[in-house]
């Protein structure tokens, strides 16, 4: 198929989840998969069939797991566990972070230890071929037995039950899927507990928080940069070999990054005489805190990669030595200490951030006119945008507690510690629009305070970064509002605008 996702299990890269998050096309499996899948499945038939004991086959579920099943009762099990566990409330959750969720399961399913039959596979893929995406509530997950009560909803769809989006429309998920001309789901020995066992919301929800990370990290460095120069600040503590002595990789790199956008500065050149010594922290130490931002980013990218490509349900099919066995791939601990330093680095880059923003609005540090405006007093300039900056701190500061520090048993305590990957990975999107207005608002004070230094000119790099804020926002020269400014620079961050001005293989998702 034409302008599709070839779909190898087992290989998916950020950078194509990425691309597909933001533009999903159909996805086709390769025909290779389908053999493992089938000789997995065939495991499940015999022991469904057989008078022994496997969890969720034969017997009942988490602290019921010791009540046998006989095997004429085997799909009602199936189809009753995934009614039973729909019980997720709140706002839905969006449409592309559901069909990142679909694809991962169709990724994790076809890898061919869950025992599942083509046909579940096949559905899912042919819900994303079609546009049809399950109406998914966003609470109700601990992240341990699987993100189970939002996977139970997505999993309803695919029986018909339940609701579905078709095109922004909301409708009943049969209506949905006959208009697909997609046949409601049959589900056979296991198909439900696969379905529903699993960490592909949690994983979803933390991978497009990294994305998000990742873009106001990008912009965030191109406003250090520029706040540099505004600031008459120094390039010295960007040179490389103050950062190969202390060996961490990502502090060298964000350092490197920063002296190649300030190269060629006329602004710097103009006074690299002066008696300043030493720069504030938020300008000198931008390489070892968002080096070390940096850093969070790259690993919790190579923890996420690893477990949206991996199989994360229970029981787990061998099908070479024809066993089943139970185990705990569903707790999804690694997933909430990824999202948990995902959102340390977003607290961090935007309270960085901020403390730029309140030297250039000092005249007393910048030397610029107070808070950036000419005639100060009449005109109060970036004053409220340096608050709004600091409210936006605060509040960052609080949705960054971890959330993989705190337990609560469930399932009459089979269940006895969970998580919290779920709720740990969701707050992050509101994280990052946080720290992206943040970044808008120095992008903002750190080009006017640029402004305030003609005919000195910054770098050729930062001049094309000065350029694109400029098409969007012109200069302030006297009081406006400046909430559509500061929404308009946020945008860009959200988009991912200055992502091309950090060299290649910096941020995790990018080509190397």
């Amino acid at each position: 198929m034409e302008d599709a996702l070839a779909l190898t299990p087992g290989r998916l890269d950020l950078a194509t989840m990425r691309r597909w998050l933001a533009d999903p096309k159909p996805v086709v499996l390769d025909p290779a998969a389908w053999e493992p899948v089938d000789r997995a499945a065939e495991v499940i038939a015999a022991a469904a069939s057989a008078d022994l004991p496997v969890y969720g086959v034969t017997t009942g579920f988490g602290s019921l797991a010791r009540t046998r099943i006989p095997p004429d009762q085997v799909a009602t099990l199936q189809r009753n566990l995934v009614l039973s566990h729909a019980a997720g409330v709140g706002p839905l959750l969006d449409d592309d972070v559901v069909r990142l969720v679909m694809l991962l399961k169709a990724n994790s399913l076809a890898l061919g230890y869950s025992g599942v039959r083509r046909p579940v596979i096949e559905t899912l893929l042919a819900m994303l071929r079609t546009g049809v995406v399950p109406c998914v509530p966003s609470q109700g997950s601990v992240g341990a037995s699987g993100d189970l009560a939002p996977l139970a909803h997505l999993a309803m769809a695919l029986i018909g039950e339940g609701r579905v989006r078709v095109g922004g429309e909301e409708m009943p998920a049969a209506e949905g899927l006959r208009r697909a001309g997609i046949a409601p789901l049959a589900l056979g020995a296991k198909e439900g507990l696969a379905l529903l066992n699993g960490t592909q919301v949690s994983t979803a929800l933390a991978l497009r928080g990294l994305f998000a990370a990742e873009d106001c990290l990008a912009a965030a460095l191109v406003a250090g940069a520029l706040s540099v120069d505004a600031m008459l600040g120094s390039d010295a503590p960007f040179r490389p070999e103050i950062h190969a002595v202390r060996g961490q990789k990502g502090q060298a790199d964000v350092a490197r990054v920063l002296a190649l956008l300030l190269e060629g500065s006329a602004i710097r050149a103009s006074h690299l005489g002066c008696d300043r010594v030493q720069d504030p922290y938020s300008l000198r130490c931008q390489p070892q805190v968002m080096g070390a931002c940096l850093d969070q980013l790259r690993h919790a990218a190579a923890v996420l990669e690893a477990e949206a490509n991996g199989v994360s349900d229970n029981p787990l099919v061998f099908a070479a030595t024809g066993e089943v066995l139970s185990g705990g791939n569903f707790h999804a601990e690694p997933v909430a200490f990824a999202a948990d330093g995902i959102a340390l680095a977003l607290a961090e880059i935007g309270a960085l951030s901020e403390r730029r923003v309140a030297l250039l609005v000092d005249a007393n540090m910048s030397g610029l006119p107070a808070f950036l405006v000419a005639e100060p007093g009449l005109n109060s300039g970036f004053m409220i945008a340096q608050v709004t900056a600091a409210a936006l701190v605060a509040e960052n500061k609080l949705l960054a507690h971890p959330a993989s520090v705190d337990s609560l048993p469930t399932s009459a305590n089979q269940e006895d510690h969970v998580s919290m990957a779920t709720h740990a990975a969701r707050r992050l999107l509101d994280m990052a629009r946080n720290a992206a207005a943040i970044v808008a608002i120095e992008l903002l004070a750190a080009a006017q305070g640029v402004d305030f230094r003609r005919p000195l000119k910054t770098s050729p790099a930062l001049l094309r970064v000065h350029a694109r804020l400029r098409a969007e926002v012109p200069f302030l020269d006297r009081d406006r509002p400046l909430a559509p400014d500061i929404a308009r620079v946020q945008k860009l961050v959200r988009a991912g605008a200055f992502r091309g001005d950090i060299p290649d293989g910096v941020l995790p998702s990018a080509p190397v």
